[in-house]
């Protein structure tokens, strides 16, 4: 496959494929919220589309969609004072509540969260202001607070069309990355960060898909060498983008797999590679494809992908405990540190050592064997599979050498929203 292929096909996988159903459930909002605050029956207008949907750089799997509803500027003296804010999101919760009467509606600070399948909506209500900013309801501080999401969108569809459509392409592969990969960056700050990497240089500002491998490595190498931040300043509007976890040590190594893919080129092996980068979204090769069918063990491997929307939002953490009788127990990660082997009929408990998920939510477990003798044995496994243990946990042997791997994954409301995975290289005894 040409690089432009991999990218090209890749793009095309990630383009959101669900957008009559979410602007179905904008329109029905708005119209309810409409008929509430303006009396008009069946109008879809005072409504915008914000957060990345309304952005352009969001992709398939999104679960959060951001909506304003722009309230008559004539009730504002009405909200005024301690409770206004509190009374406003009551009052818009119900109003979608007799719309969605079966539908989860609810307030959360700022916005009403309606949870429908696979998606959910936050609308928020707010008062427009004179210089395109947006006055909206803060429960918590029991006051009206700004925001400007109409000076992050003009920010980066001008320079998406500065860059050639590459800047909004950029946010797309690195939400690719960011999900196959358990890393926890908001939607924001991914669409900041892009948009400083083209701050800083022109060289992709013609770029064809046929330059994407050389400008994903250096993206990545930029992310990389980033300083420590706790905020940045959002692209356009300059509000504060919190940082949740460090990304440069992930970056490091997205980094160093761009590397190894680029290697590739020409090989066989190349969509593999970018596949380790950015997930089941690069398009398998031909050759891949018609080895698949010339398999002498029975291909098992599932993925996550297949089942679930993909948009991951929260940290967690996976360990392994290693025991065997007569022995020590050792933590797995404690004993690659010290590059010490580990051998085959060996005890493995799987545990969740951090998750920041909010409760509830289910968890599943994939165990992957690779190598030549997972392939001989006709044991590859890799299905998506449940618990085995309290808390959660996944309880495996060590049978036979290879580089395998165990990933979690965490679910809620029928979007994987946090994933880890553990090496697990198994040498004989």
């Amino acid at each position: 496959m040409k690089v432009s292929e991999i990218f090209d096909g890749m793009l095309d996988n990630l383009k959101v494929d669900n957008r009559p159903a979410i602007a179905r459930r904008r329109d029905e909002i708005a119209k309810a919220l409409n008929k509430e605050f303006r009396s008009l029956v069946g109008s879809t207008n005072n409504q915008l589309m914000v957060g990345s949907y309304g952005r352009g750089s969001a992709i398939r799997g999104i679960s959060d969609l951001d909506m304003l509803y722009i309230l008559p500027p004539a009730i504002r003296d009405n909200y005024k004072g301690d409770t206004g804010p509190q009374r406003v999101l009551v009052r818009t919760r119900d109003a979608i509540r007799s719309r969605y009467p079966s539908t989860e509606v609810s307030v959360d600070q700022c916005v009403i969260v309606v949870q429908f399948q696979n998606f959910k909506f936050e609308v928020q209500p707010v008062f427009e202001n004179d210089d395109d900013s947006f006055s909206y309801p803060d429960t918590y501080s029991q006051s009206w607070k700004i925001t400007k999401p109409r000076a992050e969108i003009d920010a980066i569809r001008t320079r998406d069309s500065i860059t050639s459509g590459n800047l909004r392409n950029l946010c797309k592969m690195a939400r690719a990355w960011k999900n196959a990969h358990g890393v926890v960056m908001g939607r924001l700050l991914i669409d900041t960060l892009a948009y400083n990497f083209f701050q800083t240089s022109t060289d992709y500002d013609d770029a064809s898909t046929s330059d994407y491998d050389v400008m994903a490595r250096d993206f990545f190498k930029f992310l990389s060498e980033e300083d420590d931040h706790q905020h940045y300043a959002a692209l356009g509007s300059g509000q504060r983008v919190k940082v949740k976890k460090p990304f440069q040590r992930r970056a490091k190594r997205a980094y160093n797999l761009c590397l190894e893919a680029i290697e590739a080129e020409g090989k066989s092996s190349m969509s593999k590679q970018w596949r380790a980068v950015f997930g089941k979204q690069v398009p398998a090769s031909l050759a891949a494809a018609l080895s698949h069918e010339a398999y002498s063990f029975d291909n098992t491997e599932e993925f996550i992908e297949d089942r679930y929307p993909i948009d991951v939002r929260y940290g967690l953490t996976i360990d392994c405990k290693v025991t065997q009788d007569g022995f020590r127990t050792l933590w797995l990660g404690d004993l690659l540190a010290k590059r010490l082997p580990l051998r085959t009929k060996k005890d493995l408990v799987f545990t969740i050592s951090e998750c920041e998920v909010p409760q509830p939510y289910s968890i599943k477990w994939k165990v992957l064997n690779r190598g030549d003798e997972a392939e001989r044995r006709n044991n590859i496994r890799g299905q998506i599979t449940d618990p085995n243990r309290r808390a959660g946990g996944r309880q495996e042997i060590t049978s036979f050498r290879g580089d395998h791997y165990v990933e979690c994954y965490v679910i809620k409301a029928g979007v994987v929203v946090a994933r880890d995975r553990i090496e697990v290289p198994i040498q004989p005894a």
